[in-house]
């Protein structure tokens, strides 16, 4: 019974799309992580809870096939702020929140970063 388990996380795990824009952060990698270490030795992989499984299973078949988004559809694809998906995309992409975190730190720190030889962890201690 573990193998079919193993085979259906599989299968979830190659239909589920990976952003790019978002490396290391989307819940596709992480579900891809997550599988890895909990069927170690793949179809083999002893269960110790079958019922938490399969329910975790359809938790996440529910989440990929929107199935809520389709239950309780919105009247507009909006937040309350106004900003769109496409907006809320752009922003949460790995470069610009690398560029944002850039711009939070003071022109000295940078400028020491830029020019000093050791690395800043070490000016710390």
């Amino acid at each position: 019974m573990a193998a079919s388990r193993y085979r259906r996380f599989l299968r979830l795990c190659e239909e589920w799309p990976v952003e790019d824009a978002k490396r290391q952060r989307d819940l596709g990698s992480v579900l891809r992580q997550r599988v890895a270490q909990a069927f170690r030795e793949g179809e083999n992989t002893p269960i110790s809870d079958p019922e938490a499984c399969d329910q975790m299973y359809e938790s996440l078949v529910r989440i990929h096939t929107n199935f809520y988004k389709n239950k309780y559809p919105r009247l507009k694809d909006t937040t309350f702020t106004g900003v769109t998906v496409e907006d809320c995309k752009v922003i949460l992409a790995t470069d610009i929140l690398k560029q944002m975190d850039d711009m939070k730190r003071g022109t000295w720190k940078r400028l020491r970063e830029k020019f000093s030889a050791k690395k800043p962890e070490e000016d710390s201690k």
